[in-house]
């Protein structure tokens, strides 16, 4: 057990802002940013003292950016959220950023700076280099107007009704009816959602074509050949490459690939259909209705602390004191953006869970992985250096991920028939199989896209197409439903939000596979090794980190087929269960 480091106020004590300090306007910033940029350091002490008031500034930053992208997302209609984010966007970060750079300069050309603790500073220090490499004054308004850009998709999907039955429901809405035992049902709603969105499909093409601009145009400015290589040095993945990335193509092609053949054309079986259709991947193969885990979003919540209370008993009281501090919104309504996430709040050290629950094992999972990066929020909480609290996603997915193996594990509290407890955890561990692929094909999507930044329309979905075929299962049968496979990328935020953040779920998946491999074998250890990989949020390497939680950061092909090997043995043996128990 972890000891309790969960804030009890909604404010973090401040020593170098005045409490009441609020990031809100470019003036109640400029004086401070003036004072760090003139202020004179005679000493290694005075360097580190202005490092942590700095970086104490920038937590300030971080949480008035984060409420605001939160009142975006949370209601995508409301015109005042549109406004304050893109004042934000357009009038604030590009002041900031150039600051940063004056600030980074004088970090890293200090005297000083050598006689500060190399292993304390390393991380921050290498990130802050990296950072005056990149800028260029030429790209400031560039990826504040990119950025503004970007978020038009998720406004673009908000606004994406599908009638059906009477009633005007989401997308988020539509596909859950994808798990319904009525085949008919489930189809009407495969080409309801896919028909919706090739309304749009020209806006979307179009959006994307200028976000591939924007973006070569900054790569150029920077001095990159191509954004792929300058997006690398950006995310800061200086501890493996693109050839690393390769491997990881290679790995999951060869590897993962034919299990999900084997997945498809066991599940082709139980449902007795002669082809397996898109539109039957969701549904469950007993013929049961879909399962239910929870009443509504205090049912949910409320069995979710249960659950990771079991796991660690600090887990729990993180979303206990989320819920209390009103920092979770996760039921799906109209105007909200899709999708979910996890918003670290620096300032006030609580912070904000979003999703869109519609009653599904889905949601139940999704809330647990968002609770994995709200739990490692919390343990890093104490942190002074922003860099430290905010890992990347390598690491930060490892923790969310690996939540939902081990709150799968205390599922029973959501399902107390056996039978629908194992139906739950073969489709968590089938769906984690099944991912691999699907992050696979999007990664390797986005390095030709930004590699081929003069492609036509045409020439993308040509590519696209071809990698459907290449990443897609043998049984999967798509005949008739060539119009859908342009569009089926479209679902992916990502790429227009969070260019090249994606990979880093397939890597972080088959570390997590790795903690729960180590779990079943020894139990609680596995847990503490987790947690203390948590706590050192991003002041070692991946490597290190992974390391620290007893697993490695591994892409070849000999660890993802014994990792792969592992969650078919698991799988076998529930389905053994589920068989003996239909004798």
């Amino acid at each position: 057990m972890v000891a309790s480091n969960i804030p009890h106020s909604l404010k973090i004590r401040r020593k170098y802002l005045a409490q009441e300090f609020n990031a809100s306007t470019w003036e109640s910033l400029l004086p401070i940013y003036e004072e760090l940029v003139q202020r004179p350091i005679y000493s290694a002490i005075e360097l580190e003292r202005w490092i942590l008031d700095y970086n104490e500034l920038d937590a300030a930053i971080n949480e008035e950016f984060g409420w605001r992208y939160i009142k975006l997302t949370t209601d995508t209609t409301d015109a005042a959220n549109v406004k304050a984010y893109e004042y934000f966007i357009r009038s604030i970060v590009p002041n900031i950023t150039n600051y940063a750079f004056q600030l980074n300069k004088k970090l890293i050309s200090s005297p000083f700076l050598s006689k500060l603790d190399k292993q304390k500073y390393f991380i921050y220090v290498r990130s802050l280099r990296s950072a005056v490499h990149l800028y260029r004054e030429e790209n400031v308004t560039l990826l504040s107007e990119e950025r503004i850009q970007s978020k038009k998709y998720s406004e673009l999907f908000a606004s994406m009704l599908v009638e059906m039955e009477g009633a005007s429901m989401t997308i988020q809405q539509v596909n859950s009816l994808l798990e319904e035992p009525n085949r008919d049902v489930r189809e009407n709603a495969y080409y309801s959602a896919k028909n919706r969105m090739l309304e749009d499909a020209n806006t979307i093409e179009s959006l994307f074509d200028n976000l591939i601009k924007f973006r070569h145009r900054i790569a150029e400015n920077a001095g990159y050949e191509n954004y792929r290589d300058y997006k690398f040095q950006q995310l800061g993945r200086f501890d493996y490459s693109i050839e690393d990335c390769i491997a990881f193509h290679d790995s999951i092609k060869h590897e993962i690939i034919p299990i999900i053949n084997e997945i498809h054309q066991n599940r082709k079986e139980k449902l007795g259909v002669e082809t397996l259709r898109p539109w039957d991947l969701n549904v469950d193969t007993s013929h049961l209705p879909a399962l239910r885990p929870f009443e509504d979003i205090d049912d949910l919540i409320e069995k979710s602390i249960k659950a990771l209370s079991r796991i660690d008993p600090y887990f729990g009281n993180c979303i206990s004191v989320m819920r209390s501090s009103g920092r979770l919104d996760i039921e799906t309504r109209k105007g909200k953006r899709p999708g979910g996430y996890n918003m670290p709040l620096p300032a006030s050290g609580i912070p904000f869970i979003f999703m869109n629950a519609t009653n599904t094992v889905g949601d139940m999972n999704t809330f647990m992985h968002e609770s994995g990066h709200a739990v490692h929020s919390f343990l890093t909480i104490d942190y002074k250096l922003s860099t430290a609290k905010r890992p990347p996603s390598e690491i930060a997915e490892l923790a969310a991920m690996t939540m939902e193996l081990l709150a799968m594990e205390q599922w029973d509290v959501f399902f107390s028939n056996p039978n629908d407890l194992r139906r739950a955890k073969i489709w968590l561990l089938e769906n984690i199989l099944q991912l691999l692929p699907w992050i696979t094909t999007i990664d390797k999507f986005q390095h030709w896209l930004y590699t081929h930044p003069e492609h036509t329309i045409a020439e993308r979905t040509q590519f696209w197409k071809s990698l459907t075929m290449d990443f897609n299962s043998n049984v999967l049968d798509m005949t008739g439903l060539e119009q859908f496979l342009p569009c089926l990328w479209y679902k992916q935020l990502h790429l227009f939000e969070v260019p090249f953040y994606y990979i880093e779920y397939g890597m972080a998946q088959l570390g997590a596979i790795a903690i729960w491999k180590k779990y079943k074998g020894e139990g609680q250890p596995a847990v503490d090794a987790y947690i203390e990989a948590l706590k050192l949020g991003y002041v070692k390497t991946i490597n290190e980190i992974y390391e620290t939680a007893g697993i490695a950061f591994n892409f070849s092909r000999s660890y993802v087929k014994e990792l792969a090997t592992f969650i078919k043995s698991e799988l076998n043996s529930l389905h053994n269960e589920e068989n003996l128990a239909t004798l």
